[in-house]
């Protein structure tokens, strides 16, 4: 699986804890970490979380990513801005019980979580007890068990609803404000990660003659 992290510029500073907290989890599970940054503050390109939501949305809608692992200062932000993209289900992720409910009851394919609200001592113990009750396990299989069928079917209805209501991912990018759109993916290791990765030719030759790649 391809997990993506993304970092808003509030947090930047802390983009080497969260990343080395992801990878010492994921990585030995066979995942593979991109990181599209932030990566330091002084970063040229900086993120807002606005753009954390647009970028996780092309990336899962482009299946240039399988998961996206975000969040801001509270979470709620990104949180936020992630819902509000087509095929993007994103969960606040405060703690470890958080992170099992969130992967055995809603499945989705996007976290955001508080980089500065309550965290504080051994945070980092915190961000990889949450990827293992997240990533070590199957998800999707109910909490409890005995409703696991329910749950599977809201899921099923939430999807739905939300391809109702949302335009696909080709059409919300034709009509975000083209510069909004290029500072969103003017991260250094953008191209690099994206292109090879990105398995919609349609988003890919799009996002190629905003940015001029």
């Amino acid at each position: 699986m391809k997990i993506a992290l993304i970092i808003e510029n509030s947090q930047a500073a802390k983009s080497d804890i969260v990343h080395s907290a992801l990878k010492s989890v994921v990585e030995p599970l066979g995942h593979t970490v991109h990181h599209y940054g932030m990566y330091t503050p002084e970063d040229k390109a900086s993120l807002t979380y606005v753009m954390n939501g647009l970028l996780a949305g092309i990336l899962l809608n482009s299946k240039a990513a399988d998961f996206v692992v975000t969040g801001c200062g509270t979470g709620m932000g990104s949180m936020l801005a992630c819902n509000s993209m087509p095929g993007v289900f994103c969960g606040l992720v405060i703690d470890p019980t958080d992170a099992f409910l969130f992967g055995q009851i809603n499945d989705g394919n996007c976290l955001s979580m508080p980089y500065a609200k309550g965290f504080g001592w051994a945070a980092e113990l915190n961000l990889q007890d949450c990827y293992r009750k997240l990533f070590e396990v199957e998800r999707g299989v109910g909490y409890p068990k005995e409703r696991a069928a329910i749950m599977a079917k809201n899921r099923g209805i939430l999807k739905g609803l939300k391809a109702a209501s949302c335009k696909d991912m080709l059409s919300t990018l034709k009509a975000v404000d083209p510069e909004l759109l290029k500072a969103a993916t003017a991260g250094e290791k953008f191209q690099e990660l994206f292109f090879p990765n990105c398995q919609d030719d349609a988003i890919g030759s799009y996002l190629r003659g905003v940015i001029g790649a």
